[in-house]
Protein backbone atom coordinates (compact mmCIF):
# COMPACT_ATOMS: atom_id res chain seq x y z
CA UNK A 1 0.00 0.00 0.00
CA UNK A 2 1.38 3.66 -1.18
CA UNK A 3 1.88 5.09 2.47
CA UNK A 4 1.40 9.33 2.15
CA UNK A 5 1.91 11.29 5.69
CA UNK A 6 0.02 14.74 5.66
CA UNK A 7 2.21 17.00 8.12
CA UNK A 8 0.32 18.40 10.84
CA UNK A 9 1.01 21.63 13.12
CA UNK A 10 -0.87 24.25 14.64
CA UNK A 11 -1.52 27.33 11.30
CA UNK A 12 -1.92 24.82 8.78
CA UNK A 13 -4.63 25.46 6.30
CA UNK A 14 -7.99 23.41 6.62
CA UNK A 15 -8.53 23.55 2.74
CA UNK A 16 -5.24 22.27 2.11
CA UNK A 17 -6.20 19.51 4.66
CA UNK A 18 -9.41 18.66 2.94
CA UNK A 19 -8.01 18.42 -0.45
CA UNK A 20 -4.64 15.90 1.00
CA UNK A 21 -7.96 13.40 2.63
CA UNK A 22 -10.17 13.62 -0.42
CA UNK A 23 -7.00 12.39 -2.46
CA UNK A 24 -5.62 10.37 -0.85
CA UNK A 25 -7.52 9.45 1.73
CA UNK A 26 -10.57 7.91 -0.11
CA UNK A 27 -10.79 4.16 -0.54
CA UNK A 28 -11.78 4.04 -4.49
CA UNK A 29 -10.05 0.83 -4.91
CA UNK A 30 -13.61 -0.26 -6.15
CA UNK A 31 -13.05 1.69 -8.92
CA UNK A 32 -9.42 0.75 -9.82
CA UNK A 33 -7.28 3.05 -7.97
CA UNK A 34 -4.95 1.78 -6.12
CA UNK A 35 -5.06 1.94 -1.80
CA UNK A 36 -3.67 4.54 0.05
CA UNK A 37 -2.77 4.76 3.41
CA UNK A 38 -3.13 8.11 4.50
CA UNK A 39 -1.49 9.05 8.12
CA UNK A 40 -2.01 12.25 10.06
CA UNK A 41 1.27 12.95 11.36
CA UNK A 42 2.41 15.70 14.29
CA UNK A 43 4.73 16.35 17.08
CA UNK A 44 2.37 13.92 19.28
CA UNK A 45 -0.86 12.05 18.88
CA UNK A 46 -2.68 12.91 22.04
CA UNK A 47 -2.99 16.98 21.29
CA UNK A 48 -5.35 17.94 18.57
CA UNK A 49 -3.99 20.21 15.88
CA UNK A 50 -6.05 24.03 15.73
CA UNK A 51 -6.91 25.40 12.23
CA UNK A 52 -8.93 28.27 11.35
CA UNK A 53 -12.73 28.39 11.81
CA UNK A 54 -12.72 26.14 15.14
CA UNK A 55 -11.46 22.95 13.11
CA UNK A 56 -8.73 20.74 14.47
CA UNK A 57 -7.04 17.53 13.05
CA UNK A 58 -6.13 14.33 15.32
CA UNK A 59 -2.93 13.09 14.13
CA UNK A 60 -2.81 9.30 14.12
CA UNK A 61 0.97 9.08 13.99
CA UNK A 62 4.63 10.33 15.10
CA UNK A 63 6.94 12.20 13.00
CA UNK A 64 8.64 8.76 13.45
CA UNK A 65 5.94 7.53 10.79
CA UNK A 66 7.67 9.67 8.06
CA UNK A 67 10.31 6.97 7.71
CA UNK A 68 7.92 4.96 6.06
CA UNK A 69 6.28 6.86 4.09
CA UNK A 70 6.63 7.45 0.20
CA UNK A 71 5.25 10.39 0.07
CA UNK A 72 4.95 13.51 2.65
CA UNK A 73 2.74 16.26 1.87
CA UNK A 74 2.96 20.15 3.83
CA UNK A 75 -0.13 21.71 3.96
CA UNK A 76 -0.31 25.61 3.02
CA UNK A 77 -0.89 28.13 6.36
CA UNK A 78 -3.12 30.86 7.44
CA UNK A 79 -0.20 32.85 8.13
CA UNK A 80 2.34 32.35 6.10
CA UNK A 81 5.01 33.21 8.47
CA UNK A 82 4.12 30.96 10.57
CA UNK A 83 6.96 28.93 12.14
CA UNK A 84 6.98 24.98 12.19
CA UNK A 85 7.90 23.24 15.44
CA UNK A 86 11.68 22.50 15.47
CA UNK A 87 11.42 18.96 15.34
CA UNK A 88 8.90 19.28 12.37
CA UNK A 89 11.68 20.99 10.38
CA UNK A 90 14.00 18.03 11.50
CA UNK A 91 12.16 15.42 9.98
CA UNK A 92 11.67 17.05 6.91
CA UNK A 93 15.08 17.29 6.83
CA UNK A 94 15.69 13.72 7.27
CA UNK A 95 12.46 12.63 5.24
CA UNK A 96 14.48 14.09 2.34
CA UNK A 97 18.12 12.86 2.72
CA UNK A 98 16.65 9.47 2.54
CA UNK A 99 15.21 10.53 -0.38
CA UNK A 100 11.28 10.37 0.13
CA UNK A 101 9.28 12.57 -2.13
CA UNK A 102 8.21 15.73 -0.38
CA UNK A 103 5.24 18.13 -1.58
CA UNK A 104 4.14 21.42 -0.23
CA UNK A 105 0.65 23.17 -1.11
CA UNK A 106 0.53 26.93 -1.33
CA UNK A 107 2.33 28.27 1.83
CA UNK A 108 3.42 25.22 2.70
CA UNK A 109 6.80 26.08 0.81
CA UNK A 110 7.49 28.72 3.49
CA UNK A 111 7.63 25.23 5.60
CA UNK A 112 10.21 23.66 3.21
CA UNK A 113 12.11 27.02 3.04
CA UNK A 114 12.51 27.06 6.71
CA UNK A 115 14.09 23.84 6.68
CA UNK A 116 16.27 25.23 4.24
CA UNK A 117 15.36 22.21 2.16
CA UNK A 118 14.29 24.77 -1.07
CA UNK A 119 17.78 26.66 -0.75
CA UNK A 120 19.21 26.71 -4.23
CA UNK A 121 16.42 24.96 -5.62
CA UNK A 122 13.32 26.04 -7.75
CA UNK A 123 9.90 26.83 -5.70
CA UNK A 124 6.48 27.96 -6.45
CA UNK A 125 4.26 29.27 -4.02
CA UNK A 126 0.32 31.50 -4.63
CA UNK A 127 1.10 34.68 -6.71
CA UNK A 128 0.20 37.06 -4.13
CA UNK A 129 3.26 35.66 -1.81
CA UNK A 130 5.71 35.37 -4.38
CA UNK A 131 7.26 38.65 -3.37
CA UNK A 132 7.60 37.40 0.46
CA UNK A 133 8.60 34.08 -0.03
CA UNK A 134 11.74 35.72 -2.56
CA UNK A 135 12.65 38.48 0.64
CA UNK A 136 12.04 36.42 3.50
CA UNK A 137 14.28 33.21 1.64
CA UNK A 138 16.69 34.60 -0.78
CA UNK A 139 18.27 31.62 -1.43
CA UNK A 140 15.08 30.12 -3.21
CA UNK A 141 14.99 30.36 -6.38
CA UNK A 142 11.30 31.65 -6.64
CA UNK A 143 9.30 30.50 -10.38
CA UNK A 144 6.36 33.16 -10.32
CA UNK A 145 3.75 31.85 -12.81
CA UNK A 146 3.68 27.46 -12.77
CA UNK A 147 0.93 25.82 -11.30
CA UNK A 148 3.47 23.35 -9.60
CA UNK A 149 6.70 22.54 -10.55
CA UNK A 150 9.44 20.09 -8.47
CA UNK A 151 13.07 20.29 -7.97
CA UNK A 152 15.32 17.52 -6.85
CA UNK A 153 12.12 15.72 -6.10
CA UNK A 154 11.02 18.23 -3.70
CA UNK A 155 7.42 19.95 -5.48
CA UNK A 156 6.01 22.56 -4.36
CA UNK A 157 2.44 24.41 -5.87
CA UNK A 158 0.94 27.50 -6.49
CA UNK A 159 -2.47 28.61 -4.22
CA UNK A 160 -5.29 26.76 -3.22
CA UNK A 161 -6.87 25.02 -6.32
CA UNK A 162 -3.30 24.12 -7.69
CA UNK A 163 -2.62 22.43 -4.47
CA UNK A 164 -5.28 19.66 -6.11
CA UNK A 165 -3.51 19.71 -9.73
CA UNK A 166 -0.19 18.75 -7.82
CA UNK A 167 -1.63 16.13 -5.58
CA UNK A 168 -3.24 14.41 -8.76
CA UNK A 169 -0.05 14.69 -10.76
CA UNK A 170 1.57 13.16 -7.75
CA UNK A 171 -1.42 10.07 -8.29
CA UNK A 172 -0.86 10.29 -12.04
CA UNK A 173 3.19 9.82 -11.57
CA UNK A 174 3.25 7.05 -9.43
CA UNK A 175 0.20 4.97 -10.85
CA UNK A 176 -0.73 6.26 -13.81
CA UNK A 177 -3.18 8.67 -16.17
CA UNK A 178 -6.70 6.62 -15.28
CA UNK A 179 -5.93 6.27 -11.42
CA UNK A 180 -5.74 10.27 -11.58
CA UNK A 181 -8.39 10.57 -14.27
CA UNK A 182 -10.82 8.44 -11.97
CA UNK A 183 -9.97 10.30 -8.59
CA UNK A 184 -10.55 13.54 -10.47
CA UNK A 185 -13.79 12.90 -11.92
CA UNK A 186 -15.19 11.60 -8.47
CA UNK A 187 -13.77 15.06 -7.15
CA UNK A 188 -15.76 16.64 -10.61
CA UNK A 189 -12.43 18.26 -11.39
CA UNK A 190 -10.28 18.44 -14.49
CA UNK A 191 -7.95 15.70 -14.22
CA UNK A 192 -5.01 18.23 -15.34
CA UNK A 193 -4.87 21.76 -15.91
CA UNK A 194 -2.62 23.55 -18.62
CA UNK A 195 -0.86 26.62 -18.01
CA UNK A 196 0.57 29.07 -15.29
CA UNK A 197 -0.99 31.20 -12.32
CA UNK A 198 -0.08 33.86 -14.30
CA UNK A 199 -4.10 33.54 -15.45
CA UNK A 200 -5.31 33.88 -11.91
CA UNK A 201 -3.06 37.35 -11.33
CA UNK A 202 -5.65 40.13 -10.88
CA UNK A 203 -6.18 41.53 -14.60
CA UNK A 204 -9.40 42.52 -16.47
CA UNK A 205 -12.04 40.46 -16.65
CA UNK A 206 -12.56 38.47 -20.33
CA UNK A 207 -14.50 41.06 -22.55
CA UNK A 208 -17.76 39.16 -22.40
CA UNK A 209 -18.82 35.77 -21.20
CA UNK A 210 -19.35 34.89 -24.74
CA UNK A 211 -15.69 34.80 -25.88
CA UNK A 212 -14.82 32.32 -22.43
CA UNK A 213 -17.97 30.04 -23.57
CA UNK A 214 -16.85 30.07 -27.11
CA UNK A 215 -13.51 28.87 -26.66
CA UNK A 216 -14.66 26.47 -24.00
CA UNK A 217 -16.40 25.09 -27.43
CA UNK A 218 -13.62 24.85 -29.34
CA UNK A 219 -11.90 22.82 -26.53
CA UNK A 220 -14.51 20.66 -26.43
CA UNK A 221 -14.58 20.26 -29.90
CA UNK A 222 -10.78 19.66 -30.57
CA UNK A 223 -10.92 16.71 -27.32
CA UNK A 224 -13.60 15.27 -29.48
CA UNK A 225 -11.26 15.09 -32.70
CA UNK A 226 -8.01 14.76 -31.12
CA UNK A 227 -7.28 12.41 -33.79
CA UNK A 228 -7.74 14.56 -37.06
CA UNK A 229 -5.58 17.28 -37.65
CA UNK A 230 -5.83 19.75 -35.75
CA UNK A 231 -4.38 24.05 -36.47
CA UNK A 232 -4.81 27.29 -35.00
CA UNK A 233 -6.70 28.78 -38.12
CA UNK A 234 -8.81 25.69 -38.16
CA UNK A 235 -9.90 26.37 -34.57
CA UNK A 236 -9.93 30.24 -34.43
CA UNK A 237 -12.41 29.44 -37.63
CA UNK A 238 -14.57 27.35 -35.95
CA UNK A 239 -14.45 30.31 -32.61
CA UNK A 240 -15.86 32.51 -35.25
CA UNK A 241 -12.19 34.71 -34.67
CA UNK A 242 -9.11 35.62 -36.52
CA UNK A 243 -6.11 33.32 -35.88
CA UNK A 244 -4.20 35.91 -33.80
CA UNK A 245 -7.51 37.51 -31.66
CA UNK A 246 -8.27 33.55 -30.97
CA UNK A 247 -4.69 33.26 -29.75
CA UNK A 248 -4.12 35.96 -27.70
CA UNK A 249 -7.87 35.12 -25.75
CA UNK A 250 -7.19 31.10 -26.16
CA UNK A 251 -3.78 32.32 -24.04
CA UNK A 252 -5.24 34.64 -21.50
CA UNK A 253 -8.64 32.39 -20.26
CA UNK A 254 -6.04 28.98 -20.05
CA UNK A 255 -2.59 30.26 -19.61
CA UNK A 256 -1.06 28.24 -22.53
CA UNK A 257 -1.05 29.04 -26.16
CA UNK A 258 -3.36 26.60 -28.34
CA UNK A 259 -0.58 24.23 -29.35
CA UNK A 260 0.61 23.84 -26.07
CA UNK A 261 -2.93 22.60 -25.29
CA UNK A 262 -3.52 20.11 -27.83
CA UNK A 263 -0.04 18.53 -27.27
CA UNK A 264 -0.92 18.11 -23.63
CA UNK A 265 -4.30 17.09 -24.34
CA UNK A 266 -2.58 14.21 -26.56
CA UNK A 267 -0.31 13.35 -24.54
CA UNK A 268 -3.00 12.39 -22.08
CA UNK A 269 -5.12 10.58 -24.28
CA UNK A 270 -1.89 8.63 -25.59
CA UNK A 271 -1.60 7.73 -21.74
CA UNK A 272 -5.28 6.49 -21.56
CA UNK A 273 -4.68 4.49 -24.76
CA UNK A 274 -1.49 3.04 -23.46
CA UNK A 275 -2.88 2.30 -20.10
CA UNK A 276 -6.24 1.42 -21.15
CA UNK A 277 -5.68 -1.09 -25.06
CA UNK A 278 -3.21 -3.36 -26.09
CA UNK A 279 -3.26 -1.19 -29.32
CA UNK A 280 0.27 -1.43 -31.47
CA UNK A 281 1.83 2.07 -30.81
CA UNK A 282 1.16 3.32 -34.46
CA UNK A 283 -2.33 2.98 -33.88
CA UNK A 284 -2.34 4.39 -30.09
CA UNK A 285 -0.37 7.08 -32.14
CA UNK A 286 -2.72 7.72 -34.60
CA UNK A 287 -5.79 8.13 -32.50
CA UNK A 288 -3.88 10.42 -30.27
CA UNK A 289 -3.71 12.58 -33.00
CA UNK A 290 0.55 12.50 -33.17
CA UNK A 291 0.33 11.12 -37.03
CA UNK A 292 3.77 8.77 -36.02
CA UNK A 293 5.02 6.62 -33.29
CA UNK A 294 8.84 8.55 -33.72
CA UNK A 295 6.58 11.63 -33.15
CA UNK A 296 4.78 10.62 -30.15
CA UNK A 297 7.58 9.03 -28.58
CA UNK A 298 9.25 12.21 -29.01
CA UNK A 299 6.90 14.03 -26.91
CA UNK A 300 7.17 11.12 -24.42
CA UNK A 301 10.89 11.52 -23.96
CA UNK A 302 10.46 15.30 -23.78
CA UNK A 303 7.24 15.74 -21.58
CA UNK A 304 7.41 12.89 -19.45
CA UNK A 305 10.88 11.65 -19.15
CA UNK A 306 10.13 8.25 -20.77
CA UNK A 307 8.80 6.39 -23.74
CA UNK A 308 5.18 5.17 -24.69
CA UNK A 309 6.47 1.21 -24.38
CA UNK A 310 8.16 2.57 -20.57
CA UNK A 311 4.99 4.10 -20.33
CA UNK A 312 2.79 0.45 -20.96
CA UNK A 313 4.91 -1.28 -19.23
CA UNK A 314 4.51 0.70 -15.39
CA UNK A 315 1.04 1.39 -16.18
CA UNK A 316 -1.19 -1.27 -18.87
CA UNK A 317 -4.38 -2.01 -16.75
CA UNK A 318 -5.58 -4.02 -20.76
CA UNK A 319 -6.41 -7.55 -20.40
CA UNK A 320 -4.96 -9.46 -23.45
CA UNK A 321 -6.69 -7.69 -27.12
CA UNK A 322 -8.53 -5.02 -25.06
CA UNK A 323 -8.04 -2.57 -28.21
CA UNK A 324 -9.51 -5.20 -30.60
CA UNK A 325 -13.19 -4.02 -29.67
CA UNK A 326 -13.66 -0.97 -28.46
CA UNK A 327 -11.51 2.34 -27.96
CA UNK A 328 -11.71 4.84 -25.52
CA UNK A 329 -10.70 7.73 -27.31
CA UNK A 330 -11.47 8.02 -31.36
CA UNK A 331 -11.74 5.55 -33.80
Amino acid sequence: MYRVALVAFPGIRAFDVSVITEVWGTDRTDRGVPAFDLRRVATDTTTPVPMRGGLSLLPDRTLTWLSRADLILIPGLDDHLTPAPTPVLDALRRAHARGTTLAALCGGAFTLAQAGLLDGRRAITHWALVDLLRTRHPRVTVVPDALFIEDDDIWTAAGTAAGIDLCLHLVRRAHGAEAAATIARSMVTAPFRTGTQAQFIEQPTPRTDRDADTLAAVREHALRHLHEPLTVAGLAAHAGMSPRTFARRFTAETGTTPLRWLLDQRIAAAQKLLERTDLPMPEVARRAGFGSEVTMRQHFASRLATSPRAYRAAFSTAPASAGAGSNPIAR
